[in-house]
């Protein structure tokens, strides 16, 4: 049996976003685009992710525009405290200068997300609280050492081991994760794209 065309592009590399399509069994094909994602001055954490997502989907919609008029969704995360944009560390140095701005206190996780749809863009945005335990720097250390923090916004990962160190949430747990579902599910469905609500094909 041939596989089902997909209903729509996702313009990330991402294997989280994928799961998190995946688990509301879309069909879907990921494409991987490039982009500059360095803030502009004065730019928000909230400006910063919607920004993005729209040219994540436009990057994508340039790969297949020319053989596919399927739409394309793209999606970025940012991580803020006190209004600072905290990107994904290079080193453990870094990683525990983060962490440590994170380290028992509340932060915020934003992701933005877009849909490009012939020449038409709509968006939306998840904004989710997040507390953190105290966190020592020795325990900062192990967890760069696990290798999960590297390609991580703020270097840490809600879904793997920094678990431990979250204390609570206020939002939406995909949204930290990296796609927040309620969103993008209605992004989709205005769109008439549905996941595992679609009628099964007809047998004959």
């Amino acid at each position: 049996m041939p596989t089902p065309a997909p209903d729509f592009y996702l313009a990330s590399a991402s294997p989280r976003r994928r799961e998190l399509l995946a688990q509301l069994r879309y069909r879907f094909a990921a494409l991987q685009v490039d982009i500059d994602e360095t803030p502009q001055p004065g730019e928000t954490a909230a400006g910063l992710v919607l920004r993005l997502a729209g040219q994540k989907a436009a990057a994508g919609a340039r790969l297949v525009e020319l053989r596919d008029p399927r739409p394309v969704l793209g999606a970025d995360t940012a991580v803020s405290v006190d209004g600072r944009i905290l990107g994904k560390p290079a080193t453990r140095d870094e990683a525990v200068a983060m962490l440590s701005l994170l380290s028992g206190r509340e932060h915020q996780v934003l992701t933005g997300v877009a849909l490009l749809q012939g020449g038409r863009l709509d968006t939306a945005q998840s904004a989710t609280t997040v507390v953190f335990r105290p966190v020592t720097v020795a325990e900062m250390r192990r967890y760069w050492d696990t290798g999960e923090p590297r390609d991580k916004a703020g270097g840490y990962a809600i879904q793997g081991l920094a678990a431990a160190f979250v204390e609570r949430i206020e939002g939406s747990y995909s949204g930290v994760v990296g796609l927040p579902l309620f969103e993008t599910a209605r992004l989709l469905q205005d769109s008439g794209i549905s996941g595992w609500q679609q009628d099964p094909p007809d047998h004959e």
